[in-house]
């Protein structure tokens, strides 16, 4: 097999039919590379956070993250080699995220893997970043059949999508406002908890009362799979608002608990809702949110009484938030489909998953 990129043929047949994916992920504020063997044997796993860096401003700086992606992607790329016990003369293929996240970020993974494609003159991978929180499932659980339902929910997207078939991706309902983690990060910020904001949340939130205060959860129209938190995210401001002018100071473990509630209400009523109109068996949970403990429990709990049984995949937190496993993983079924990237792939900020 082999494909064409613009004056090349390029030659995708190993001599030991083994297939090796570096994945490399930059879309926001982690450098990560892995390598993944036959899709499934995880090699490596790097990850560079920049937590740290970002906390004093209360969020991720674009400057700033794409600067420290342009510091250490070399070294990530290179440790993932050195824990695989590789060369870069083994790679099968390079997968890249090339959007959605920030431009600057995104542009230095791009063309990092562009760079290294094109000199080992192996296939480049193109990965849609929504698309490899939704494979990090496979990483895990890799007898997955479909059809599938995802709850793909993260500090920028919150989204329903029917999972037909490897690479076959239709979005049935999706956030008409902030997304439920863009949501946690301001009310974490408003209430001094610090960055990131939806780890904060729940650590505050154990040590209250979820019934404390009676934020309101939006359904939206009847049988809409859309999502909307701009609505409980003004209530929580309201009522610390009004707190303020009153004199009043209100319990900020309760309002943690309160407001996270809500928002995991919410999240498990629509997707229960999908599920019924699907009629599909096994729901994926991803992104960065997935890794809250009581979205984890309260989704458990709501399917183990559904009258039909619905298995429930959720990758292991590590591989919730942004990593390089998930790039790699769903570059491996592009690499099989013989989906291959231009040399001409560029970074798309606001790609769709549609």
């Amino acid at each position: 097999m082999s494909f064409k990129c613009p004056g090349n043929e390029i030659s995708t047949v190993k001599g030991n039919n083994k297939i090796y994916i570096l994945g490399i992920e930059t879309s926001c504020d982690e450098t990560s590379a892995a390598v993944l063997l036959n899709g499934s044997e995880l090699l490596s796993h790097i990850i560079t956070s920049q937590i740290g860096i970002h906390q004093k401003y209360g969020g991720v700086v674009p400057e700033i993250a794409s600067r420290e992606h342009s510091l250490h992607w070399q070294t990530v790329v290179q440790q993932a080699l050195d824990q695989a016990d590789l060369t870069y003369s083994d790679l099968t293929a390079i997968a890249v995220t090339y959007g959605p996240g920030l431009v600057g970020s995104l542009l230095v993974g791009v063309s990092a893997a562009k760079a290294i494609a094109y000199a080992l003159q192996i296939p480049l991978l193109g990965i849609n970043h929504l698309e490899g929180h939704i494979y990090a499932n496979f990483l895990h659980t890799p007898d997955l059949e479909f059809p599938l339902l995802a709850l793909l929910v993260s500090g920028g997207h919150t989204h329903l999508i029917l999972f037909r078939g490897h690479g076959d991706f239709q979005v049935l309902g999706r956030t008409r406002d902030d997304a439920a983690g863009e949501a946690l990060d301001k009310i974490a910020r408003v209430l001094g908890l610090g960055y990131p904001g939806g780890p904060q949340i729940q650590l505050k939130a154990r040590e209250g009362e979820a019934a404390a205060f009676d934020f309101p959860r939006a359904m939206l129209e009847p049988g809409s799979l859309d999502f909307s938190f701009s609505g409980v995210k003004s209530s929580v401001l309201n009522t610390l608002n009004s707190a303020r002018m009153k004199g009043q100071e209100l319990n900020v473990a309760d309002l943690a608990a309160s407001f996270q509630q809500a928002i995991v209400d919410v999240l498990v009523r629509k997707t229960k809702l999908a599920l019924n109109q699907t009629g599909v068996k096994t729901l994926l949970l991803a992104g960065g949110v997935a890794a809250n403990e009581s979205l984890r429990a309260a989704l458990a709990r709501e399917l183990a009484e559904m009258p039909d049984q619905v298995r429930l995949a959720v990758p292991p937190p590590l591989f919730c938030t942004d990593n390089g496993a998930m790039i790699a993983a769903a570059g491996y079924y592009r690499y099989l489909a013989g989906d291959f990237a231009p040399w001409t792939l560029n970074a798309v900020p606001g790609l769709s998953l549609a």
